[in-house]
């Protein structure tokens, strides 16, 4: 251990020397890296959260092509369905093994803790605000032919064929009621769907995101009752293929085979619609910016720490220019405080995301995880804010003369 530190008093970089000079700036400085790197997980974390959420629903979608209309920017939007007869048509081409439609559509649910609630005589009618209204996503489809890859779903979906039943998605929203608690406590839960009643009968996984407040599922006859809409138009045709059929050539003659106004997906290009969807909201836009915003003020700081830590050792570095050092040598000296500031302000900054996610997610219900790629890339927008920032603090000592500070 004494070698060790024998050594690294012999070979500390001097980058590393004009930082821990002064302990109390390096905390300050390392404070503002880590807050900036906050800042910046925070908005990028947000923006992962909207574009991860809005795939949840093809994610867990069974098969391996999938026909929609190709006038509509999303699976979510309820008009320029497709008529159902394409899937019959569909159906038909070799190496198809069935095709199953997918109901999507929102409609209005009750959270059935109100229901419960007793009510006075004297209580007076309380006006419906149609904007504040709980409004749930719906996927429905034939019990007989599941379009969902989820086990929890496979395991429940007999008890879709009973009338007026639906499975309840235990990560929605908490407006939308403490449903798993009720149905632990009774065994099923009983609320209106734009105004008919229905009843929770099972529960299973799939998630919220900025749009939708969580899902339920139903048969298509139930759907066809409650949304008073006939089953000739469906959202999404699940394509499920037969063992060894090849995915390109069967994608090539559906699309042959079907009119131009069907598209034939892959569930890459169906996830890749519905981000670049997502892309087109407002809020994207806004946490792209909120990401640079952290950025600049990250390399503000930066650029302060560094800058202040020129302007106090100036004599420092002038002696070493009189000694023959380059600019570009003593530039070389102060990236090496601007990565040690980026690495050593990453860390906690890191860490401390961690805790803004598990806040987030425990506030929202909606999936925020730290991932790797997300890290990776604050880790490089660290790096190159504490290096533009060393760079522009250069400036100070490239105007320098040793002749003048001497």
């Amino acid at each position: 251990m004494k070698a060790l530190r024998q050594f690294w008093q012999i070979h500390k970089p001097l980058g590393w020397a004009q930082l821990s000079h002064q302990k109390v700036r390096l905390a300050v400085a390392l404070t503002g890296v880590a807050f900036s790197n906050i800042l910046i997980f925070t908005q990028l974390g947000l923006r992962a959260m909207l574009f991860d959420g809005i795939t949840l629903l093809p994610e867990a979608l069974k098969g391996e092509l999938y026909l929609l209309s190709a006038r509509v920017p999303s699976i979510d939007f309820g008009f320029g369905g497709l008529p159902k007869s394409y899937l019959y048509q569909a159906d038909t081409v070799p190496g198809v093994e069935s095709v199953r439609p997918l109901y999507i559509g929102r409609v209005r649910w009750t959270n059935p803790e109100t229901l419960r609630q007793p009510k006075s005589p004297d209580a007076q009618p309380v006006p419906i605000d149609i904007f504040a209204a709980n409004f749930i996503k719906v996927l429905a489809f034939n019990p007989v032919q599941p379009v969902l890859n989820l086990p929890e779903v496979d395991q429940q979906v007999d008890r879709l064929t009973t009338p007026g039943t639906v499975l309840f998605d235990r990560l929605g929203q908490p407006t939308l009621g403490n449903v798993p608690q009720l149905f632990a406590e009774a065994g099923s839960v009983n609320t209106t769907i734009n105004n008919r009643r229905v009843q929770v009968v099972g529960l299973f996984s799939l998630g919220s995101n900025f749009n939708d407040k969580g899902y339920v599922l139903m048969s298509d006859w139930n759907y066809e009752q409650i949304s008073r809409q006939g089953s000739n138009s469906i959202n999404v045709g699940v394509v499920i293929l037969e063992p060894g059929a090849d995915i390109g050539a069967v994608q090539a003659q559906l699309q042959a085979r079907l009119p131009p106004e069907v598209r034939v997906a892959t569930k890459a290009e169906l996830i890749a619609l519905e981000q670049e969807f997502a892309a087109s909201f407002p809020q994207g836009k806004v946490l792209s910016f909120g990401a640079i915003m952290g950025f600049v003020v990250g390399m503000v700081i930066v650029y302060q720490i560094l800058y202040t830590d020129i302007s106090n050792h100036l004599p420092e570095y002038a002696t070493l220019k009189a000694m023959g050092y380059s600019d570009r040598s003593l530039w070389i000296i102060v990236l090496q405080e601007a990565l040690i500031l980026a690495v050593l302000g990453f860390i906690p900054g890191c860490l401390a995301s961690y805790g803004v996610y598990g806040l987030l997610a425990q506030a929202t219900r909606i999936p925020v995880v730290m991932r790797w790629d997300v890290a990776v890339q604050v880790f490089v927008l660290t790096v190159v804010m504490c290096s533009v920032a060393g760079t522009m603090a250069m400036n100070k000592l490239r105007s320098a003369d040793p002749v003048d500070v001497f």
